[in-house]
């Protein structure tokens, strides 16, 4: 049979690889994929990764040709590759229901997000910002996978301890946040954003990190003129459902 040849397409990564060290393949800019096969359908519909929640990270490993570690993706780069996936495997046209209407985008259309390339020391994954209301500096960084994986398991943790408890914004900055006052140390950055973080300095973060870090432009305008953000839902990427 190796005269089947998967076809495969080079994704351009909205970081431009910027963020990734030199070492790294990710610093190229660039992942090969291929078209999804009956094999990923057989694990979109694997119910035990399903139950786990590893479902779509499961089939888009099977995609990438490029050897990389998956854990290394930054959020916006794997959104990228997500929506790489849906195209190469079921088209561009996505159909999406929004105020009681049905409405269909053109995914092969979404362009990646502009951001100042001057704000990323080239290899690093860091960003300087001083709080404004507090005024104090802090850096931080952009979520990777492995980032987001440990996020959930401290969650699911804090949930069986107290399943009322559900404290993820708090729980995510802990891991955004690098640095504070230039105490690196995670005992500091915990105790801050528990005690000392105002929670208008808390959202003017949250607003810096998604004016500058890369990701995928979601942006669509109905017919209407109305601008909307493209929801990812269970259809995305199961379109019979």
């Amino acid at each position: 049979m190796s005269e089947f040849k998967f076809p495969t397409e080079m994704v351009e990564l909205p970081s431009k690889g910027l963020i990734y060290p030199e070492d790294s393949p990710l610093s190229k800019g660039k992942i090969e994929m291929k078209y999804m096969t009956a094999r990923e359908e057989d694990i979109l519909t694997n119910q035990a990764y399903i139950k786990q929640g590893t479902v779509l990270d499961k089939m888009l490993q099977s995609l990438i040709i490029t050897n990389i570690n998956y854990d290394d993706l930054i959020v916006g780069d794997k959104n990228a590759l997500f929506i790489a996936a849906r195209i190469l495997g079921y088209g561009g046209n996505y159909t999406f229901d929004y105020d009681g209407q049905s409405h269909t985008a053109d995914l092969s259309t979404l362009n990646n997000k502009e951001f100042d390339e001057s704000l990323i020391t080239k290899g690093i994954n860091e960003f300087h910002f001083t709080l404004p209301y507090s005024e104090i500096k802090t850096t931080f960084k952009i979520l990777t996978s492995a980032d987001e994986k440990k996020i959930e398991k401290e969650l699911n943790g804090l949930k069986k301890i107290n399943k009322d408890n559900s404290p993820e914004l708090s729980t995510r900055l802990k891991y955004i946040i690098t640095s504070v006052g230039g105490d690196r140390e995670e005992k500091t950055v915990r105790e801050f954003v528990d005690n000392y973080l105002l929670a208008r300095d808390s959202r003017a973060l949250r607003e810096y990190i998604k004016l500058i870090q890369p990701d995928v432009n979601l942006n669509y305008t109905l017919s209407s003129g109305v601008e909307v953000t493209i929801p990812i839902s269970l259809n995305f990427f199961w379109p019979d459902a």
